[in-house]
């Protein structure tokens, strides 16, 4: 039995195919009843598609819906959001970013950080959301056997 379960694997050399790099990732870790994602962006996770260039709100509700997606193929849900970090590539981006946000986490009540930065990992980029939700006790099993299945 493993400790933690890692969902969505990938290397950065497919991710990245421009820059000279080779990073072993995962867009998701499970560990003891805790989900921690890898920070989310305009992106689509299945095409690697970038979504809603120059359009911040677009990359905050793609950015969203990855983190939505994500927690349930963990076996966790939105309400389950303990922790959010963001991203801003301007301070003009605050205002559309949470609004979108605030629309996914309507009553959640998480604890947040935000945060302006010179740039993220691709210039296209203009908003990155990390989160940190949990699973409760009582549905870590069915969690875990849904995560299990899913590796298949």
């Amino acid at each position: 039995m493993t400790t933690h379960d890692r969902i969505r694997c990938f290397n950065t050399a497919d991710t990245y195919p421009e820059q000279d790099l080779s990073n072993d990732l995962a867009q998701a870790v499970v560990a003891e009843g805790t989900v921690y994602l890898r920070g989310q962006i305009g992106q689509d996770l299945d095409t690697r598609e970038n979504v809603g260039v120059g359009d911040v709100a677009a990359q905050a509700e793609r950015a969203m819906a990855n983190i939505d997606m994500l927690l349930r193929e963990c076996g966790s849900r939105l309400d389950e959001i303990v922790k959010i970090t963001v991203y801003l590539t301007d301070i003009r981006f605050r205002e559309p970013v949470y609004r979108v946000m605030g629309r996914w986490l309507k009553g959640v009540h998480y604890v947040s950080t935000g945060l302006v930065v010179s740039a993220l990992a691709r210039p296209e980029w203009l908003v990155e959301i990390d989160a940190t939700a949990v699973i409760p006790q009582e549905r870590r099993a069915e969690a875990a056997a849904l995560r299990a299945e899913a590796s298949r």
